[in-house]
């Protein structure tokens, strides 16, 4: 047998051994992972992605609107959040963070972009445990949800999106935002009073 085909490990063994690698990842803390893709641990990262993904995308679905749109911006995101990584306080959480340049960016296409189109799919899969008609109800309240905050102005949108999703205070909104703390105030204030004149309408 050749000398090079001998030490070629088989395909078996590299599944094996990925396996292994992704199975001790996903065990360490969003700021471990954030320290190893530091050092150059790409898989490191792309577990951060893989753990984050769906939420940092139904975040820029819910200010953009378009499932695609949101796709983009949220592959934007991890890539911007990747290159600023060294600027991540690891003594704070990750998901906020990342969150925050989600929002920003969602809120930048949309002002860019109006108005928002309708969104095609649901922001969060109802409970798959719950009986039919719980579900049922579930998924028309996500649909009302849904169009109501569309018709917010894009900054409306996203402040209610840090404040009542992330549930980031109001002075981290307003350095994600960089708006002075009574102008978000202002705009969840005018934001919530829409919503309500919203679904009072619907009823």
């Amino acid at each position: 047998m050749h000398k090079a085909a001998a030490l070629r490990p088989s395909p078996a063994w590299t599944i094996r051994a990925i396996n292994r690698v992704i199975d001790a990842l996903s065990k360490q803390s969003d700021a471990q992972l954030v320290a190893l893709a530091l050092q150059g641990n790409r898989d490191a990262y792309g577990e951060l992605v893989r753990r984050h993904q769906t939420s940092a995308y139904n975040t820029a679905r819910r200010i953009v609107g378009d499932s695609q749109d949101a796709l983009d911006v949220t592959q934007d995101a991890f890539v911007r959040a990747y290159d600023a990584l060294a600027s991540f306080d690891r003594a704070r959480p990750f998901a906020p963070w990342l969150h925050t340049i989600v929002t920003n960016l969602a809120l930048n296409f949309a002002q860019r972009k109006r108005p928002t189109q309708a969104l095609d799919i649901e922001l969060n899969a109802p409970d798959a445990n719950a009986n039919p008609e719980t579900r049922a109800l579930a998924s028309e309240q996500q649909a009302r949800v849904r169009q109501a905050l569309l018709q917010l102005p894009p900054a409306w949108r996203a402040v209610v999106e840090l404040r009542h999703f992330q549930e980031l205070s109001y002075e981290e909104i307003s350095a994600a935002l960089n708006l002075p703390v009574s102008d978000v105030k202002s705009h969840l204030f005018r934001a919530r009073q829409k919503l309500k004149a919203l679904f009072q309408e619907s009823e």
